[in-house]
């Protein structure tokens, strides 16, 4: 198992960038017909959502709430819990569904099969998962793991020569 301490790869993205991608893909958005309302996938989405509201004029918002991640560390556990589904939503048609990202594509299949009519968006995509939504802003190699704002904060980290002592 690989420790998120361990030398990966990865990607910090920051509070202006994920506000920034956003408005690139309701700018994107704003040229289609207008939405009922957004779904937001829980937790990753609700910002991005909070964000595409605001742009887009919508004040319906509607959550599904799954989990595809362990919660002490950074693999999938294979299966989806679905704590709450968008019952409001239905089968999604006229609703925008937006996740930060779409990594191996396991929780966009569940969502998709339960709300197969949504416009489905992701602030990035790595190409596992990249085939299961309509539209994003940036790609994201698979091996990367991204490091949302919600889930970090600026501490001090020692230097690679100070690790090894």
């Amino acid at each position: 198992m690989t420790s998120l301490d361990d030398d990966i790869v990865s990607e910090v993205v920051s509070w202006a960038e994920v506000h920034k991608d956003t408005r690139v893909l309701a700018r994107e958005l704003s040229k289609r017909d207008q939405f009922k309302g957004i779904i937001a996938i829980t937790r990753g989405g609700l910002i991005p959502a909070a964000i595409m509201a605001r742009e887009l004029g919508i004040k319906l918002i509607e959550t599904v709430c799954v989990e595809a991640y362990r919660d002490n560390a950074a693999e999938l556990s294979g299966s989806v819990n679905v704590m709450k589904e968008a019952t409001m939503a239905g089968d999604g048609e006229g609703w925008l569904m937006i996740d930060d990202l779409v990594d191996t594509g396991t929780t966009a299949k569940a969502v998709r099969e339960m709300m197969p009519k949504a416009y489905f968006v992701t602030l990035y995509a790595k190409p596992e998962g990249r085939p299961l939504v309509d539209s994003f802003v940036k790609e994201v190699k698979q091996e990367t793991w991204v490091f949302f704002p919600w889930d970090t904060q600026l501490q001090y980290s020692k230097p690679i020569v100070a690790k090894n002592d």
